[in-house]
């Protein structure tokens, strides 16, 4: 057994306000300077909708990911015999299109302008050329129309929907649609890490977050068509890719990632898991039926003296286990399952899991009353106006039962929240939705408090990076200590 510590991550869907206060969080700090004004490391979607960059999910055009081949991994992008081929064209590659192109407003025309007839106007042009552009797409363009026959109707996970499904969800009366932030997942078996031949990109040993180092970038690019989430970007001004970073520097000095600190729907939770590592690609090659609990068994109990005897032995500090078994993340994936990772059909076991959302009941409006089609309080979970097939398509794989399971489960601690609160609902309706959902009184008492009622230090247990032990494999820790923040600060350069 080889324990690893993993930073990892849960956003709760049916908190998210859409309120993008997260993307221009991270924008402002990393991404606001030339080469990178396309990129956005933490951006929002509306679901249904094509996303960004526009159809993401479709691997059937990009190539992202991981499959099984003759009972190997391999990647879908690139491999030993198409690298060179590939060298200079690569055809899963997103061109700016699929991104936009990014513009910003001529306001001089608007400021400077002589007197005149008409009004003047601030055209926009384009932030890469300069030159005068028609703005034809954005990072959130298909923004809250879930019911667009442009946008929502391309949605990738509308495959396997019946034409009267598909209809029926983009009809007046089911319109609905929910948000879906994403950052990158920092997944336990990144396809980026793997395609890339320069070795630009790593994982951290102590937490496994994923960087890229541009001094050894060679602007390859494999990593931004292996990446099946497209969270790897390439900056056309340095020549060099770039990601997110989860603030590491953040972290290190005990603060939460600026998107997580933002937050203003308070969505997202943080902590650290254990993970065998040695379980990886035996995980990695499982049918798309079993890779959610297969991933769910990577995930060690904290508590558990073996683990934790096997996560000392591999150089875990105590410190790291005690913030473990306190983690948020640990509770939602691995104890309630109600957490589950996007798309892990693209085998790269993603570190980021997501709470999927509830929706609103079927209604309809006559003669000034409204009128559900469901008799209880909270309607049954496939009586959603989101399809079960389509929440399947986005976090179970195409399966419904795990998606089903932890809808379920909110629903029964809503109501039996409902029954101790207001008192509408019997006490004894709300214990017989808990046994049906699997869950006790204890423990919606514990998802309501993690949900509802949660501290700053309850969504983010941040575990002590210990720094220095990880500076000892290079150099003296008390030379480095006073080296800090002297020295020569070289920005990234095309070429070797």
């Amino acid at each position: 057994m080889n324990v690893r510590s993993q930073i990892s991550m849960v956003f709760h869907l049916d908190k998210c306000i859409g309120c993008h206060t997260c993307s221009i969080a991270c924008k402002n700090i990393w991404t606001d300077r030339k080469g990178a004004e396309y990129m956005w490391w933490n951006n929002v979607e509306t679901k249904p909708g094509t996303g960004y960059p526009t159809r993401w999910e479709d691997q059937d055009q990009y190539h992202g990911g991981w499959e099984v081949h003759k009972g190997k991994l391999r990647l879908r992008s690139t491999g030993k015999g198409k690298i060179v081929t590939n060298i200079f064209h690569n055809p899963f590659m997103p061109t700016m299109d699929d991104y936009y192109e990014p513009w910003t407003y001529k306001y001089e025309d608007l400021f400077n302008a002589p007197e005149g007839t008409d009004q003047p106007t601030a055209r926009p042009v384009s932030m890469v050329t300069g030159e005068h552009m028609d703005v034809e797409a954005g990072p959130n363009w298909d923004d809250d129309l879930g019911g667009s026959p442009v946008y929502a109707a391309n949605d990738k996970n509308l495959d396997g929907l019946s034409e009267e499904q598909r209809q029926q969800l983009f009809a007046v009366e089911r319109l609905v649609f929910f948000y879906f932030p994403r950052i990158c997942n920092h997944c336990l078996n990144p396809s980026c890490v793997a395609a890339c031949p320069s070795g630009a990109l790593y994982k951290r040993g102590e937490d496994g977050i994923v960087l890229l180092d541009q001094k050894r970038c060679r602007a390859w690019r494999s990593c931004v068509a292996a990446c099946p989430y497209k969270k790897t970007f390439f900056n056309w001004s340095t020549g060099k890719s770039e990601k997110c970073i989860l603030c590491y520097p953040r972290l290190e000095t005990g603060q939460a990632p600026a998107c997580f600190h933002s937050c203003v729907g308070r969505i997202r939770y943080l902590g650290v898991v254990l993970y065998d590592a040695d379980r990886l690609e035996e995980v990695a090659k499982l049918p798309d039926d079993k890779l959610i609990e297969g991933q769910r068994s990577l995930i060690l109990d904290p508590n558990d003296p073996e683990v934790i005897e096997a996560a000392r032995a591999n150089g875990v500090h105590d410190s790291v286990i005690e913030s473990a078994q306190r983690s948020p993340v640990y509770k939602f994936v691995k104890v309630w399952k109600i957490a589950l990772p996007p798309h892990i059909e693209y085998r790269t076991l993603p570190m980021l899991f997501y709470v999927p959302p509830m929706s609103p009941v079927m209604a309809n409006r006559q003669d000034g009353t409204v009128e559900s089609v469901s008799d209880n309080f909270f309607h049954d979970i496939e009586q959603a106006r989101v399809p079960m097939k389509f929440l399947a398509n986005l976090f179970g794989a195409g399966g419904e039962g795990k998606v089903v399971y932890a809808l379920k489960k909110q629903k029964a601690v809503r109501t039996y929240r409902r029954a101790l609160t207001v008192g509408d609902i019997s006490m004894e309706t709300a214990e017989k939705m808990l046994a049906e959902a699997d869950c006790t009184k204890e423990e919606a008492d514990a998802i309501y408090h993690l949900t509802s009622l949660c501290t700053f230090d309850d969504r983010f247990v941040i575990p002590p990076m210990h720094r220095e032990e990880a500076i000892e494999m290079m150099r003296e820790p008390s030379e480095h200590k006073t080296a800090v923040g002297f020295g020569f600060i070289e920005p990234p350069k095309r070429g070797f």
